[in-house]
C-alpha cells in the first residue's frame, strides 16, 4: 500500500476520550485507546500504524490531553514531540479538531486532514485505505467537509446519523453524495426509524477537509470558536503563548464538532464505507468484535505472568495481566483483572460500567478512576 502522492496531506489524531465503559482496565490517566484489546498493539498505537499508511511521520498530530503524555511517549516514541499538542483542559472535539486545523495551518496553507480519532477499531484496512482515499480526492475538489459514513446495522442512539442526498461526485467506481442532514446521537426511537427508512449512515467521525475550509465553517457557524482560535493562532510562537491557550480554553464552550459544525454546514459531502468498523465503546462490543476461542471465550493477556484456566467456562471475555484467573462452568460473563480493581459482570450489561465509574466519582472513590 502506498502512502498517498500529496505533500499537502496531514493526519491528525485526536487523543482525548476517557472510555468510561471499559473500566476497570481503562482509568483517567489511561483510557481505552492505550490498552490491548485486538493483538500486541494498543489501539491507539494500532491507530499510528494506519496513520503511517497515508502520511510520514512528520505530518502525523496528536491533539492530546495533558495527562496522557507520558502513555503517548512510551506507547509511540516516533511520534515528533512538536507535532503533540496537549490541551489544559478537555473541550470535546470542536475545540481540539480546530487546534489541529491552526496547527497543520501554521506548516501549511494550502494543508488537507484526515481527522482520525484514537480509540477505533478497523477490521478491514485495504477497504479503509479506499475509503479515505476518495475522501481525500473528494476534499481537493472545493469547499467541502467530507465525512465518511457506515450503513448502520442497529438502531444505536450514540452515534451522528447522516442522511444521504443526491449524488455528488463519481470517484474511483464509488459514488459520493450531499449531505441532506445530520442528527448527532438520536433518540433510539428516532435511529430505529432511521434503520427502516434506508439512506442513512453512521458517522463514524473520520471528518477530511482543506484547512482552509474548515476554518471557514468554523468562522461562519461558531464566531466564538473562530475568535479563541485566532487568538491562539497570533500566540503561537510568542512569550506568553501558553498563557493565551489556558485563557481561551478556559472560556471556550465543551462542544462536539459534530454539533457545533456538521449539523449547521451546508457543504458537508459524505463518502460510504464498507470496512468493519467499532468505536469499541463496551466490553460486550469487545468480546463481539475479537476473535474467540473454541468455546466462545474472548481471553485478552494485557502484559505480565498472568494464566487463564477455564473449565467448561463459555461465551466469556476475559482481561488479565499478572493474576492466575480461573472459571468453572460460567458463561456469558465479563471479567476484567487490574491490580487494584476486578470487574465481573454479565456481558449483557455491559453500558451500566459508566454508571458504576459515576458512583465511584460520587464517593469519592477516585483512586480507582
Amino acid at each position: 500500500m502506498e502512502k498517498i502522492q500529496n505533500e499537502h496531506l496531514y493526519l491528525v489524531i485526536l487523543c482525548g476520550g476517557s472510555g468510561k465503559r471499559l473500566w476497570p482496565r481503562s482509568r483517567m490517566k489511561a483510557p481505552k485507546q492505550f490498552i490491548k484489546l485486538f493483538g500486541d498493539k494498543t489501539i491507539f498505537q494500532q491507530t499510528i500504524e494506519r496513520a503511517k499508511l497515508f502520511v510520514p511521520l512528520e505530518r502525523i498530530y496528536l491533539i492530546t490531553n495533558s495527562d496522557y503524555l507520558d502513555e503517548i511517549y512510551d506507547q509511540a516514541p516516533e511520534i515528533l514531540s512538536k507535532n503533540i499538542f496537549p490541551e489544559p483542559e478537555g473541550k470535546n472535539t470542536a475545540m481540539a479538531m480546530g487546534m489541529g486545523a491552526i496547527f497543520v495551518q501554521q506548516q501549511d496553507p494550502e494543508g488537507i486532514i484526515v481527522n482520525f480519532p484514537s480509540d477505533h477499531h478497523i477490521a478491514d484496512i485495504s477497504k479503509f485505505e479506499k475509503t479515505i482515499r476518495i475522501a481525500v480526492e473528494t476534499a481537493q475538489l472545493g469547499d467541502y467537509l467530507i465525512t465518511i459514513g457506515l450503513k448502520p446495522t442497529f438502531p444505536h442512539g450514540g452515534l451522528g446519523y447522516i442522511k444521504a442526498g443526491e449524488r455528488f461526485k463519481l470517484i474511483n467506481d464509488l459514488y459520493t453524495y450531499k449531505v441532506e442532514k445530520h442528527i448527532e446521537k438520536p433518540e433510539i426511537e428516532m435511529a430505529e426509524k432511521f434503520l427502516k427508512q434506508g439512506g442513512y449512515y453512521w458517522n463514524v467521525n473520520l471528518y477530511t477537509y482543506k484547512v482552509s475550509s474548515v476554518l471557514k465553517a468554523i468562522k461562519e457557524l461558531d464566531p466564538e470558536l473562530s475568535l479563541g482560535l485566532d487568538k491562539i493562532r497570533e500566540s503561537l510562537g510568542k512569550v506568553g503563548e501558553m498563557g493565551v491557550v489556558r485563557e481561551v480554553y478556559e472560556q471556550a464552550k465543551d462542544i462536539m464538532f459534530d454539533y457545533a459544525i456538521s449539523e449547521k454546514a451546508h457543504n458537508l459531502i459524505l463518502v460510504p464505507g464498507d470496512f468493519e468498523w467499532s468505536d469499541v465503546g463496551d466490553w460486550k462490543v469487545a468480546y463481539d468484535v475479537s476473535p474467540k476461542d473454541k468455546d466462545g471465550n474472548v481471553v485478552i493477556h494485557e502484559k505480565g505472568d498472568g494464566e487463564f484456566i477455564s473449565i467448561d467456562s463459555k461465551n466469556c471475555l476475559i482481561h488479565f495481566s499478572d493474576q492466575l484467573i480461573a472459571a468453572i462452568g460460567v458463561e456469558n460473563l465479563v471479567i476484567v483483572d487490574t491490580k487494584d480493581a476486578l470487574l465481573i459482570m454479565k456481558k449483557d450489561r455491559s453500558q451500566e460500567v459508566k454508571t458504576l465509574v459515576n458512583k465511584l466519582q460520587d464517593e469519592g472513590k477516585l483512586e480507582y478512576l
